[in-house]
């Protein structure tokens, strides 16, 4: 079954926000077995829409649009359907009432433009919107589906999650999609293609291998479509094991999610804390590992530690070692390391130091020149990274470093 999404709005065509809508909906459908033929992203304009939407019913049998249903004279999605399908309009009271319930709760007045987002095309089945003004309408036309939900992200999310999946799921005749991620790091897409090369030539036709690169991690993703799911899972776990015998140093874990919360979901399992000393990346590895909801039951805190006498005062780093060995170095890192494993007190600490760029270069140690350190139970380990010129990939590349060095030393720890 394929699908098309256009989002709506002149705020994304000249940059001024993102269109992550798209890419949240997309992953969503490949879930239940839809796949997304194309993505469009359109004016404000009637004529532009209709276009968009004439086009894209060529191609697919469902269609999702996304924005222009506020209640100011810019958001013209609802009239340009209405005129679309040859419709007029009605009210809908139970979407009214809705509306007047959300002002009464916020205790401010309602003018007719907010009334008026009731007014919906007499011929489309209305989705009500629980966590917004503006309703959801789902139009069914010569056995096309289109459906038209605001643009606010939570908005739709909710819609899309809780209304329109679940009818999908039903109206559709869908095939069982079965998918299988494999998180390896430490190794290029390249390289790692490579090493899988016999079980990707003997995959069959009903499943496919996506390589879904990130700095420093791949992302291997088997994904089958058929028509029993059981026997789907067992096929693509026997392709997937088959897989992982050939990089299995390079297996970070078996699951769809991100290399930092693989590390947490290590620690917590163990009981072990953890705590941060950046320089280079400038508090990015604690970013990483905050975001995720429980982080604190493993994550203690750090310290960014960017100037040198910082590194001194907080991490009890010797101003000899930095004075003979330069802040980017084995021996610095090292100390650091060791200050927050004993000031922080936790079980294991991380460490980084580096010349991110775009300057910043010494006699021996070009921009891209990472020293990263792992302190805990049994050893303390640090490693050099060379990486390249670009600052934030720089960053990003000594994160991830940072976080494998730490879950191989969790594993050899536990073995």
């Amino acid at each position: 079954m394929l699908a098309e999404i256009i989002t709506i709005g002149d705020e994304i065509l000249i940059g001024q926000i993102v269109d992550t809508n798209s890419a949240w909906m997309a992953q969503q459908l490949n879930l239940i077995g839809v796949k997304v033929k194309q993505i469009t992203s359109v004016s404000d304009d009637a004529d532009h829409i209709i276009e968009a939407l004439g086009h894209a019913e060529k191609r697919v049998k469902v269609i999702f649009i996304t924005g222009g249903l506020g209640p100011t004279k810019d958001d013209i999605t609802k009239i340009t359907l209405a005129k679309y399908f040859k419709m007029g309009f009605r009210r809908d009271e139970e979407t009214l009432a809705h509306i007047e319930v959300i002002f009464e709760r916020l205790g401010r007045p309602m003018i007719e433009s907010n009334s008026m987002q009731a007014d919906v095309p007499d011929g489309c089945l209305v989705i009500q919107n629980k966590n917004g003004t503006a309703p959801c309408m789902w139009f069914e036309q010569n056995g096309i589906i289109i459906v038209s939900m605001p643009g606010v992200p939570f908005e739709m999310m909710y819609l899309m999650e809780e209304e329109i999946l679940p009818r999908l799921k039903k109206t559709l005749n869908l095939p069982c999609i079965v998918h299988k991620t494999i998180l390896t790091a430490g190794i290029g897409e390249s390289f790692l293609a490579v090493e899988i090369e016999p079980v990707e030539d003997s995959l069959p036709g009903h499943i496919k291998l996506a390589y879904l690169p990130k700095l420093g991690q791949v992302r291997l993703r088997l994904s089958g479509m058929g028509d029993n799911e059981e026997l789907l899972k067992q096929e693509i776990e026997l392709y997937a094991q088959r897989i992982i015998s050939l990089i299995k140093p390079y297996v970070v874990v078996e699951d769809d999610i991100a290399l930092e919360k693989a590390v947490l979901n290590v620690m917590e399992a163990e009981g072990l804390t953890l705590s941060t000393a950046e320089s280079c990346t400038g508090g990015y590895i604690a970013h990483l590992i905050t975001k995720h909801p429980g982080s604190s039951v493993v994550y203690k805190g750090g310290a960014v530690v960017y100037a040198d006498e910082l590194k001194e005062s907080s991490l009890g780093v010797l101003s000899e070692t930095i004075q003979n060995y330069g802040a980017v170095s084995e021996q610095t890192v090292t100390e650091m390391v060791k200050g927050a494993l004993s000031r922080f007190n936790t079980d294991y600490a991380i460490a980084v130091t580096g010349i991110a760029g775009p300057s910043g270069e010494m006699p021996g140690k070009p921009v891209g020149t990472v020293w990263i350190a792992v302190s805990g139970k049994n050893r303390t380990i640090a490693k050099q990274f060379k990486f390249g010129n670009k600052r934030m990939q720089n960053i990003e590349r000594s994160a991830s470093a940072a976080l494998m060095l730490l879950l191989n030393e969790l594993k050899a720890d536990k073995v």
